[in-house]
């Protein structure tokens, strides 16, 4: 297998030090599984979920790195880059549609209240971005950058709920405008409780998702805290145990708000949308008799 290798000069004689195994053409083949894999499921679906999350990548990189590098608020570029990646990622996979447009607001409105949970459960618990680990580096680089340290970490919590809230955004405008338009004569409370109602069956199981993957995260932690038998007062007041508890309640906050917000907002522009349409077919259908007449 092949190794990386990192030589300096110092003194007119070379050093070499291995760096780390070669992992760079394993990682691309790797990628290039998962993208076969994902369009040969997904069609053209998978394709435009594969060019949405290499947009997703390139924003985070080049617009929100950038952004807070130049001394902008990480949260206030974090929630920018949430919208703008919404917008552009639902208009990729379904186009400017009823649903979309109803996806993009309930995703945005949930994202924003998972981040203004994560501050005020921030603000209560005196848990600020600099109790995260490598806090030291991080503040050495602040000090020589305009990078607010403080605000990383509420910053982190608005991106890695997107996807999630996202998801269901998505699943429930799809849902309500497809039993719209099986069943034109549904009204808008009828839709609204059908969005209620889908909504509550994906809340446990997204909610789960959440909890776990930030569980995951934190894996060595709770090794830790079972080897040595922690204290209830000792696990409830660490830094790390708050803030994983902080960011699996804010992202799952942000689902939970997204299911009546993307309700509300879908059932009220499907249906206003379908009024506007029957109308101008009854419009259209009366000028039409008046002309033969």
């Amino acid at each position: 297998m092949k190794v990386i290798a990192i030589i300096n000069e110092s003194k007119g004689e070379l050093l070499a030090s291995v760096y780390s195994v070669n992992r760079g053409p394993m990682v691309w083949l790797m990628a290039a599984v998962f993208v076969a894999i994902v369009v040969a499921v997904g069609g053209r679906k998978g394709i435009s979920s594969i060019l949405s999350l290499v947009f997703t990548m390139l924003c985070i990189f080049f617009i929100f790195l950038p952004m807070i590098y130049k001394g902008i608020s990480p949260i206030l570029a974090a929630v920018l880059v949430v919208a703008f990646t919404t917008v552009v990622t639902m208009c990729m996979v379904d186009g400017i549609t009823k649903k979309s447009v109803a996806a993009m607001l309930g995703t945005i409105i949930g994202v924003v209240f998972s981040g203004a949970f994560a501050l005020i459960f921030g603000q209560v618990t005196s848990i600020t971005g600099y109790n995260v680990s490598d806090i030291e580096n991080l503040v050495y680089v602040g000090e020589m950058t305009d990078i607010k340290i403080g605000e990383l970490l509420f910053a982190g919590i608005l991106i890695a709920s997107l996807g999630a809230v996202m998801d269901v955004g998505m699943s429930i405008a799809s849902t309500l405008n497809e039993l719209k338009e099986q069943n034109p004569q549904m009204m808008l409370k009828e839709l609204f409780q059908s969005g209620m109602n889908v909504g509550r069956d994906m809340m446990g199981t997204m909610t789960n998702t959440l909890i776990l993957a930030f569980t995951g995260g934190s894996i060595n932690t709770l090794v830790f805290i079972f080897a040595y038998n922690y204290e209830y007062q000792q696990v409830i007041n660490m830094y790390s145990v708050g803030i994983e508890i902080m960011q699996g309640l804010s992202s799952s906050l942000g689902v939970i708000m997204a299911v009546p917000v993307t309700s509300w907002i879908a059932a009220f522009y499907i249906v206003k949308i379908k009024n506007k349409e029957k109308n101008s077919i009854t419009i259209q259908i009366f000028m039409n008799s008046q002309t033969e007449v």
